[in-house]
């Protein structure tokens, strides 16, 4: 199948590096534009990934992990359903910037390339929409996730359908579910950013 020209579409998915793409955020943040755009195009993955969470997640006490929580548009989800203890990550310090008071218990301004400062089994659930896509964060990040959440919580993420084979996250995939480390739930194509016609793998998973 050909490979979808999402380039034009969504202007930083051209972007390569880690500076590029933070000087692109930088700006995209700037007067709420971000938030615009993501109500504008029709953005439906944070909705879709907490739509699929409610569905096996009953306690609203649960500790959550956004990873990538950009101007916490899971966050404010999760809210909507009762949820209230979540902490967000991400490398943009711009974008941490435009999160509502009070709507995260923690912000941390982290590289998810990199070992996250957290300690072992510390979260029932960890969230990543959005945030596995082109120039961004690779599939080793899933390392990280499985060993900072407790045993029988869930990791819920989207993989943008554009890098799923080209950045390897099939074969981390695979590789996850070989050890034996988590089990799958759910794993399907979803909408993500239709009006663009960007689709995204979400993915949901129960760590043993």
């Amino acid at each position: 199948m050909a490979q979808k020209d999402v380039g034009n579409k969504v202007p930083i998915y051209k972007l390569k590096t880690t500076k590029e793409v933070m000087d692109y955020y930088d700006e995209w943040g700037e007067n709420d534009k971000y938030n615009k755009d993501m109500v504008d195009w029709n953005y439906t993955g944070p909705k879709e990934t907490v739509n699929t969470f409610l569905k096996y997640e009953k306690n609203k006490d649960a500790l959550i992990f956004d990873a990538g929580c950009g101007t916490g548009l899971v966050g404010s989800e999760l809210k909507k359903f009762g949820f209230k203890n979540f902490h967000g990550a991400d490398l943009s310090q711009k974008l941490l910037n435009t999160i509502p008071l009070n709507l995260y218990k923690k912000l941390l301004r982290t590289d998810l390339n990199k070992p996250i400062n957290l300690k072992d089994n510390t979260y029932d659930a960890i969230f990543c929409v959005g945030t596995f896509t082109f120039g961004h964060v690779k599939p080793n990040a899933l390392d990280e996730f499985l060993r900072i959440t407790k045993k029988g919580g869930l990791i819920c993420f989207t993989i943008n359908e554009g890098i799923y084979k080209n950045y390897g996250f099939d074969k981390k995939i695979q590789e996850l579910n070989k050890t034996n480390l988590w089990s799958e739930i759910e794993f399907f194509k979803s909408d993500y950013i239709a009006s663009k016609d960007v689709n995204a793998w979400l993915g949901l998973y129960k760590v043993k």
